[in-house]
């Protein structure tokens, strides 16, 4: 017998009550049991809404459902997997090479801050020019001649600053780049000092005194300048993996070679891949057994050799995976006045500018001519 009308219109709800099995065969019996009662809810036509119903539903809507909320009557039903597609994994990889970039940002700027009290003594002589990434930079790079006391050649320095054996002034930043190289021998006035070789302002009055030298024999203004530590410079190489150099047959022996506990350095002619020890030694190198006839100057196109395949490593592959660990040894092999963002600024313009040639100023007799001097400084600040 069908159950009376209501009166007031609403609609009739019948109410079932489930039990469950004596048996259960498996342990989501119970889920498996309310999933099946919700398809069955699911595929019912929908009933009409009755005239004065307190929610009537819209025409074209679909009535709600009242789902259960109790955390055992939860069905887990299967998700669909997101695919991997090309574009989520371009995504994935310029995230992970943005964020290394930045890793080794930081590092590099931790890095120069420490390193930056170390050469103070040049700071009244030094700046006045803007930011390097845009805007020209004059830098006066020195490399000390002083000797560990333990592997130093009889005669050599073993305290202070030591002579710079090596000087070269780079022009870089806002579309700048150049390169000048002064000869060590070469004959000037040092202020205080009377006319000596140019590398022994370095040792008398350190950078600053080096600087007003330079200055004053060249008439080019220097904003910053760099001293490279011969202790670390070894250690930025191998953070390198090492660098390729090109050139002709080099045997020569540091601090007396092996035999007199120094180091004997052999390079066949051609390309060689060659580590910080090496890289250290051939930059020291002044007498060559394959070559007797060399000269300083031949010495100073090859450091310039040295600098340009350091660059060359840096813009490869093999650099960008050990980018954090040169970031960190590059302020420690290379210290300067600068604070960290304007080293790196600097060295983000010699990334992307070019490899310029290295012009050399100076002879074998330490004189220079006037003439000649002006026309390479003019080619350099022109740069």
């Amino acid at each position: 017998m069908p159950p009376p009308e209501n009166p007031d219109g609403a609609p009739d709800y019948r109410v079932y009550r489930s039990r469950k099995p004596l048996l259960r065969k498996r342990a989501g019996g119970d889920r498996d049991e309310l999933a099946r009662l919700r398809g069955e809810a699911q595929r019912a036509p929908a009933r009409p809404p009755q005239p004065g119903s307190e929610n009537p539903v819209q025409q074209g809507q679909r009535p709600r459902r009242l789902l259960p909320q109790r955390p055992e009557d939860q069905v887990d039903l299967p998700r669909r997997r997101r695919r991997i597609s090309f574009g989520r994994v371009v995504r994935w990889l310029v995230l992970a090479v943005c964020g290394w970039i930045v890793l080794s940002g930081l590092v590099f700027l931790v890095s120069a801050q420490i390193q930056q009290g170390k050469v103070s003594d040049a700071n009244p002589h030094l700046g006045g020019a803007g930011y390097p990434a845009w805007s020209p930079n004059n830098i006066l790079v020195l490399g000390s001649d002083v000797r560990s006391g333990d592997l130093a050649e009889p005669g050599a320095q073993t305290s202070g600053n030591g002579r710079s054996d090596s000087i070269l002034l780079l022009r870089i930043g806002g579309g700048a780049n150049s390169r000048l190289s002064i000869a060590r021998d070469t004959v000037v006035d040092i202020p205080g000092a009377g006319r000596q070789k140019i590398n022994a302002a370095y040792s008398i009055g350190g950078a600053s005194l080096a600087v007003q030298t330079i200055e004053q024999y060249t008439g080019i203004d220097i904003h910053h300048v760099m001293l490279v530590s011969f202790e670390e410079f070894p250690q930025l190489i191998d953070a390198m993996g090492g660098i390729k150099y090109t050139g002709s047959c080099v045997v020569s022996r540091i601090n007396g070679g092996f035999r007199n506990g120094g180091y004997t350095l052999r390079l066949p002619a051609g390309t060689s891949h060659i580590d910080g020890k090496q890289a250290l030694a051939l930059a020291r190198t002044r007498s060559n057994d394959c070559a007797p006839n060399e000269n300083d100057l031949t010495r100073v196109r090859r450091q310039a050799k040295i600098v340009s395949s350091m660059k060359r490593r840096l813009l490869s592959p093999m650099a960008f995976v050990r980018l954090p660990l040169i970031s960190w040894n590059i302020p420690k092999a290379l210290r300067s006045d600068m604070s960290g963002p304007t080293l790196l600024g600097l060295f983000t313009a010699l990334t992307i500018a070019g490899s310029p040639q290295t012009e050399v100023l100076g002879t074998v007799s330490g004189q220079v001519t006037e003439s000649d001097k002006q026309a390479k400084v003019r080619r350099f600040l022109a740069g």
